[in-house]
């Protein structure tokens, strides 16, 4: 059954297949995100599913039988023989005082801290931008001290490199595409003309835009892989580090500063043999927990997995749960009671090294793994835990952004 709940909204109930499990629940509800461009909300629980459209017009019965088709769809792919994965806390320290409870985003916005461009798109002012800077150093600090060596790449990545490492199967939900205007002179001249913006965005003649050859980089370690690829590793092990724009697409998930279509991430990466790999991912966690201790930053360490389409999900995750592949560092967000991942400490095994032919000494493929950071959401994460007193700040913070 469908009701109007204004001129432009309305809402489709949906009793699943199946028993939505509650592990799952989050997880369903963001790749609801998918199922149609009408969707600008989705609600699910165990037993009911919400959707809710942007529509002036009735959802007649085609329609929403292919709606309902597609939201079925995403059920059974994720809830059917899924298994609730152990959860392992290798640290919890949410329970350290903080001193703020308030969402800092209206105060930010009002102190033009955050400027929103487009959905997912913000420009960061000032204050924001000197927590970044704080943080950076003790992530650059961390690097510094397994003697990474430092690297830039490149914000566009290759098409045909992403499908060497399975990325259209497993993300194909979040890519951002890059093109240009065919190299013909009467295309380039037919769009100067008739190209323009409406409330929906660019509007171009038919066939202005040439094949897809790349695409906004989705991550920072790719690139390193991509330039050791086919050739035996030097030395036999490599610590690098790298800090650099990533781009994944998120649909209506993409409603605040917690969740960007562009952020920034700052890597430190570990290639080598599985114990180095394994080694230094650990005694980069034990590092890295002295630093936020000294802070007082509220968070906990826990195992999670990526977020793989649905095709791939419950395979998928399943995998990285059974093997510690994945850990999040989840940072308290006190004023909605929940917690935001800020960063991540990841192995992959030998998958890059086989994809890629990253090979060691003795020829068998290199394994890799990443300490990563998103500086945007551990600033914010940052304002949410202390607010805008800097006399609440804690004094290795407060020196720093004076």
């Amino acid at each position: 059954m469908n009701t109007t709940l204004d001129r432009k909204t309305t809402v489709l109930e949906i009793k699943p297949v199946m028993s939505i499990p509650e592990y799952l629940t989050g997880q369903v509800q963001s790749k609801l995100a998918y199922v149609d461009e009408a969707i600008v909300e989705a609600q699910v629980s165990s037993e009911r599913i919400m959707i809710f459209l942007d529509s002036q017009e009735e959802i007649f019965p085609e329609r929403k039988a292919k709606l309902e088709e597609k939201v079925q769809r995403i059920v059974n792919s994720m809830a059917k023989g899924s298994i609730k994965p152990k959860i392992q806390v290798l640290e919890d320290h949410l329970d350290r005082p903080i001193p703020y409870s308030k969402d800092p985003t209206p105060e930010l916005i009002d102190l033009n801290e955050l400027s929103k461009e487009s959905d997912g798109v913000y420009t960061l002012g000032p204050l924001l931008t000197r927590i970044i800077d704080f943080f950076e150093k003790q992530f650059i600090d961390l690097a510094d001290s397994f003697e990474a060596a430092p690297y830039r790449f490149p914000t566009l990545i290759p098409a045909k490199q992403l499908e060497k490492v399975n990325y259209f199967k497993a993300f194909p939900h979040s890519l951002s595409f890059v093109t240009h205007l065919h190299e013909d002179l009467d295309l380039i001249d037919e769009f100067s003309q008739r190209a323009f913006c409406d409330e929906n965005g660019l509007v171009e003649p038919d066939g202005s835009f040439d094949q897809v050859e790349n695409l906004l980089s989705p991550a920072v370690c790719y690139h390193l892989y991509f330039a050791l690829a086919d050739k035996p590793l030097p030395d036999g092990k490599l610590a690098a580090t790298a800090v650099g724009k990533c781009f994944r697409y998120e649909a209506i998930n993409l409603a605040s500063i917690e969740r960007l279509w562009d952020f920034t991430m700052r890597e430190v990466i570990f290639v080598g043999p599985k114990d180095y790999v394994l080694e230094n991912r650990e005694i980069a966690r034990q590092r890295m927990e002295k630093v936020f201790e000294k802070i007082g930053f509220a968070y906990r360490v826990e195992s999670a997995n990526d977020p793989f389409f649905i095709g791939e999900f419950r395979k998928q995750a399943a995998f990285q749960s059974a093997f510690q592949l994945k850990y999040e560092i989840r940072a308290s967000l006190p004023f909605k009671n929940s917690t935001l991942a800020v960063g991540s400490y990841n192995y992959h095994q030998d998958f890059f090294g086989r994809h890629m032919n990253i090979t060691l000494p003795d020829g068998s493929p290199s394994h890799t793994g990443c300490v990563a950071f998103g500086l945007e959401r551990i600033a914010f994460a940052f304002i949410a835990q202390y607010g805008f007193d800097k006399s609440n700040w804690p004094k290795e913070v407060r020196e720093v952004i004076k």
